[in-house]
């Protein structure tokens, strides 16, 4: 079995993106999982391409993209993309959709379709802040995760994927203020348990991880 797992290079200013840092700690071997790894542009435009390109070489079975959402304290795996850009900020290529969707024509949303709470759970018992995210944001981190969906959606092969929301790196919290963050080394083993249970399993769980607001 093969996974295909990206993180984003740094937009908004930072030096770093802790996605492709942890990314970039992962082995290229877990047991039988073979690991590809990619670094997408955090561009409405461009950051597709790459993906595809990127699955194409790979040939993977499963994909799972990481990605930073500043401010959250937990590593949040996302259920649900939504058909739209509604950027607060420029991406990299000084770019701002504002309504515009991800994909004409598409469906309102796409949903992930690795076994989240199942992955929740076991990092939860690794030890790890793990949630899962009803929300994806409206920026570059929506877009590839509807982007990998609409793509699994028509891939000729049996295609699961994926998007992990992970907390700032301790490095920037300096220049953020004061804001939750994650040792890089805990995200990478936050990916790690999420590519061995969906390696693993195919169905999730039957638990509530809902929320009423």
């Amino acid at each position: 079995m093969k996974a295909l797992v990206t993180g984003f290079e740094p937009f908004g200013g930072d030096a770093v993106n802790p996605s492709s840092l942890a990314v970039g700690k992962l082995k290229k071997k877990y047991g039988s999982l073979v690991v590809h790894t990619a670094t997408l542009p955090c561009s409405f435009a461009r950051s597709t391409g790459v993906l595809q390109d990127a699955i194409d070489s790979a040939k993977p079975d499963i994909v799972l993209c990481v990605g930073l959402a500043g401010g959250r304290s937990e590593l949040c795996l996302e259920r649900v993309a939504i058909n739209v850009q509604d950027a607060r900020i420029r991406d990299n290529d000084g770019k701002q959709p504002i309504d515009k969707p991800v994909v004409k024509d598409g469906p309102p949303a796409h949903f992930a379709t690795l076994p989240i709470k199942a992955c929740v759970a076991a990092m939860r018992q690794a030890g790890l802040a793990a949630a899962v995210s009803n929300t994806a944001g409206t920026f570059v981190c929506n877009h590839i995760l509807y982007a990998l969906m609409d793509i699994a959606s028509r891939h000729p092969t049996k295609l699961r994927g994926g998007f992990l929301h992970v907390p700032y790196a301790p490095e920037q919290i300096a220049k953020v203020g004061t804001a939750p963050s994650m040792a890089i080394a805990d995200v990478t083993r936050g990916i790690e348990i999420i590519l061995q249970v969906s390696a693993e399993r195919s169905a999730d769980i039957h638990t509530a991880e809902g929320k009423i607001s």
